[in-house]
C-alpha cells in the first residue's frame, strides 16, 4: 500500500498538460562575454482578464482557505453545511499556527506544556521538560476554531452559505464556469432546504474525508482510519491534574496501530483513539483507553459522542483543472501523530496565496498550472515530513514490544528536543551529528530488546 500511495502522490508532480501561462522574450544580447549578464527574460502574462468583476471561487467547507482569498481580491463563497461542527479531532494545534494564522487566544481551551506517554505495560514517560517558558501546545474545540475562522472570512469580504454541497458540474471549455448545486438552509433546523446552484472560476475543497469535491474530479480513494472519541465532564479536583497535561497511550489494547489519548479542553477532557486495520473494534479500543486512564476520569459524565473517518496518505489526485483539494479532502494527515489541523489551515491558505497570485488578485482568469503551484510547494515543504512518521509508524507501532521500544526512546532528553522543536514550529530542525549517533545507537538497543521480548513472549504463549 506504501508503495502505491508513494508512487501516486510523487506522480502528481508531473508538468500539467495545459498550454503555457507565461509567454518567454529574450532580448537580443552581445557575443561579448563582457554583455553576458545582460540577458533579460520578461514574463508576460497571457490569462484573459476577467471583466466587468473579480475572479469567482467557492471554497466546500469552512476554514482559512476563504480568508486569504477574499483579501485577496476574490470573491469569494464558503459553503458549510454544519455551522456548529464538532469534529471529533484531538484539537492539538502547534505554537507556530497561533501567530501565523492570527489566533486570538481567548479560542485555547489549554496551553498543554506536559505529556505522559504511556508504554503496553503502563510505563509512564513525562515528557515537556525541554519546552522553553513561552512554548506550548495549544488544545482546542473545533466548533470553536471553525466559527472564528468563517467569521474572519466573512468579515473579510466572504460570502458564508450554511448550506450542502450536492454536485458540480464541469465547464465545456477552458473559461467557462464551473456549476455548484448545493442545498440551502440558511441557518434553519430541520427542513428541506432550498436547492440553488453557483457559478464560480475555480473551486477549492476543503470538506473533509469524505469529500463530495474529490468524487467530483474523480480524486481517488485513499486508506483511512476511524477516529472514536468521547468528551467527558469529570469533577473539579480531576480536571485538576489536566489543566496544562495530556496523555498518549500505545499498545494493542487500545489500538493495533494507532493511538488512544486523554486531552484537556475548556471543562472536559476529550478521550478517544484510531485505527485503520480494525474499524469493527473500534468500541472495543475504546473502552479500554477508558480503562486505562480509569482512575483519572472516575466520576465522569459523557458530554457527547463523535466519530469521524481519518485520512492516512494524500489522494492519487489533487488538482484537476480548476479544482483543488486542501486539508483532509486532499489527504493530508500525518502518520503517527494523526496531526491535521494544521496542515488544513496550511494547504487551505497555500492554495488561496496560488490564486490570487495566478489571477493578480482576481483581475485575470486562472488555469490548471496557476493551482498546481499549491501543490509543488506544498509537497516540497512536507512531503519529507510525511515520509519520515509513515516510517516511525511502521517501525514503532507494530508490535507491543516495539511500542515499549518507542515509549523508552521518548525519554531521551535529545529526541524529546528535536520532536517538540519540529513539531512546534514545523520545521525541520539540524540535529547534534553526535546526540544524532548516540540516539541511533539507542535506537537499534531499544529494538533489539523489543524484539527479544516479543520471541519470549511468544513462546509463552505457545
Amino acid at each position: 500500500m506504501a508503495s502505491i500511495a508513494l508512487k501516486s502522490f510523487i506522480g502528481l508532480r508531473q508538468a500539467s498538460a495545459e498550454k503555457p501561462h507565461f509567454t518567454i522574450q529574450a532580448k537580443p544580447i552581445s557575443l561579448n562575454p563582457s554583455n553576458h549578464r545582460r540577458l533579460q527574460v520578461n514574463a508576460a502574462k497571457t490569462n484573459p482578464k476577467v471583466t466587468g468583476r473579480n475572479l469567482r471561487v467557492a471554497v466546500v467547507g469552512g476554514g482559512p482557505a476563504g480568508g486569504s482569498l477574499a483579501k485577496g481580491g476574490i470573491e469569494t463563497f464558503l459553503i458549510e453545511r454544519k455551522m456548529d461542527n464538532c469534529k471529533p479531532c484531538g484539537g492539538a494545534i502547534p505554537l507556530c499556527m497561533v501567530g501565523e494564522f492570527d489566533l486570538p487566544l481567548d479560542i485555547i481551551d489549554r496551553r498543554v506544556t506536559k505529556m505522559k506517554m504511556i508504554s503496553p505495560s503502563n510505563v509512564a514517560v513525562d515528557i515537556g521538560q525541554t519546552l522553553k517558558p513561552h512554548e506550548y501546545i495549544g488544545m482546542v474545540r473545533r466548533e470553536v476554531l471553525d466559527q472564528y475562522l468563517r467569521n474572519r472570512a466573512s468579515e473579510n469580504g466572504a460570502t458564508v452559505i450554511n448550506g450542502l454541497f450536492l454536485k458540480m458540474e464541469k465547464p465545456g471549455d477552458g473559461e467557462a464556469p464551473y456549476v455548484l448545486h448545493y442545498t440551502e438552509y440558511d441557518g434553519k433546523v430541520g427542513g428541506a432546504g432550498v436547492k440553488k446552484s453557483l457559478e464560480v472560476d475555480a473551486v477549492i475543497g476543503a470538506d473533509g474525508a469524505n469529500s463530495r469535491v474529490a468524487k467530483s474530479i474523480d480524486a481517488g480513494d485513499y486508506e483511512y482510519a476511524i477516529a472514536f472519541q468521547e468528551r467527558i465532564k469529570i469533577p473539579d479536583d480531576k480536571m485538576v491534574y489536566y489543566e496544562n497535561l495530556a496523555e498518549m497511550y500505545v499498545g494493542d489494547d487500545v489500538s493495533p496501530d494507532f493511538y488512544g489519548w486523554v486531552f484537556p479542553k475548556c471543562d472536559h477532557v476529550a478521550v478517544g483513539t484510531g485505527t485503520v486495520t480494525h474499524k469493527g473494534d473500534i468500541k472495543k479500543f475504546q473502552l479500554a483507553t477508558r480503562n486505562r486512564a480509569k482512575d483519572k476520569i472516575l466520576g465522569g459524565k459523557i458530554l457527547r459522542v463523535e466519530a469521524h473517518p481519518i485520512p492516512e496518505h494524500p489522494r492519487p489526485r489533487r488538482l484537476a483543472g480548476r479544482v483543488a483539494l486542501v486539508g483532509d479532502a486532499a489527504g493530508y494527515v500525518t502518520k503517527c501523530s494523526g496531526e491535521g489541523i494544521y496542515f488544513a489551515a496550511k494547504s487551505g491558505r497555500m492554495c488561496a496565496e496560488a490564486i490570487v497570485e495566478g489571477s493578480e488578485n482576481g483581475k485575470r482568469m486562472v488555469n490548471e498550472a496557476d493551482l498546481r503551484k499549491y501543490l509543488e510547494k506544498w509537497d516540497k515543504t512536507y512531503w519529507p515530513t510525511y515520509k519520515v512518521l509513515d516510517v516511525l509508524q511502521k517501525v514503532f507501532y507494530r508490535s507491543n514490544p516495539a511500542r515499549e521500544a518507542f515509549v523508552e526512546m521518548c525519554a531521551d532528553e535529545y529526541v524529546q528536543k528535536m520532536t517538540f522543536d519540529s513539531y512546534l514550529y514545523k520545521r525541520v530542525v539540524p540535529g547534534n551529528p553526535w546526540e544524532d549517533l548516540k540516539l541511533a545507537v539507542n535506537t537499534i538497543g531499544s529494538l533489539v530488546r523489543a524484539n527479544a521480548l516479543k520471541r519470549e513472549m511468544e513462546k509463552l504463549n505457545v
